[in-house]
């Protein structure tokens, strides 16, 4: 279409059209549809290939639940949703200002609202200087900013969560101080970043397809597609160092989208206009 007279900007038009639909499709895709598909294969994955037993229990939880609120539970069962020895913890200041004890405590799966829970047999210490006040009782329900869900790691998990779960998981984690953040802190850059390898890839493709080589057509197919698997071979190493390295997790997603991003200016900008 060139020898017609077509402006390569012309040309680039309905490439770049189709690239967008694609990289919309992409985010909504991966922000929303592939995360709830995910489940099934990932719990396949972990009982069938990895050989990994579902875990029903965990002992000596402790987790920051709020700003100055620390939370411990002696032993949870995941089969009925409850614990024992349990522990809340409030600080003002660095100050101890409530301190809660409880025989047990009960995830209520039937409340309309989440972080629902039902503790028995408690005790609750309230510190104002040198005053206290001792309160007790056998049942409370109360609200606590954890989870079941929580206290288990199921490997690959970031990949069955949508982009809104994704972001309060990573939120609650930094609050809590917790270690493991880098590997869903790349999960959710790259819902962000992988769409716009549409735009980049797409740029290559058409602006290699355009220029005159003495291997003819094949040579430019062959190049692109040496490209396209070094992106990927880059993307893949530069996640691995946010999650093994201590790389900031951005800075790592987006490292190979800038670096191609400018491949794909230079290959723009030697075609003939």
């Amino acid at each position: 279409m060139k020898s017609t007279g077509m402006s390569f900007r012309r040309l680039l038009r309905p490439y770049m059209i189709s690239a967008t639909l694609i990289a919309v499709t992409t985010f909504l895709l991966g922000a929303h549809v592939i995360p709830q598909s995910n489940v099934a294969r990932v719990n396949f994955e972990n009982r069938y290939i990895r050989k990994k037993s579902d875990v029903t229990s965990v002992d000596n939880i402790q987790m920051q639940v709020d700003t100055g609120v620390i939370a411990y539970i002696t032993h949870f069962d995941n089969v009925s949703k409850s614990g024992y020895g349990f522990s809340l913890d409030k600080f003002e200041d660095k100050k101890l200002v409530s301190h809660l004890t409880a025989q047990t405590i009960q995830y209520d799966t039937l409340s309309s609202r989440r972080f629902s829970w039902t503790i028995r047999q408690y005790k609750i210490r309230s510190l104002q200087g040198m005053r206290e006040k001792l309160e007790s009782g056998t049942r409370l329900d109360t609200t606590i900013v954890m989870e079941p869900k929580d206290f288990f790691y199921v490997r690959n998990q970031q990949e069955t969560m949508t982009l809104p779960e994704l972001n309060e998981f990573i939120d609650r984690q930094r609050l809590r101080g917790a270690a493991g953040v880098s590997t869903f802190e790349v999960e959710y850059h790259k819902r962000f970043a992988t769409p716009f390898a549409a735009f980049i890839l797409t740029l290559i493709g058409v602006s290699l397809s355009c220029e005159k080589r003495k291997g003819g057509m094949g040579a430019s197919i062959g190049a692109g597609i040496a490209l396209s698997f070094a992106y990927i071979l880059f993307q893949t190493i530069s996640s691995t160092f946010a999650i093994n390295a201590g790389w900031p997790a951005m800075f790592a997603v987006w490292l190979p989208n800038l670096i191609f991003a400018l491949i794909a200016f230079a290959l723009f900008r030697r075609t003939p206009q």
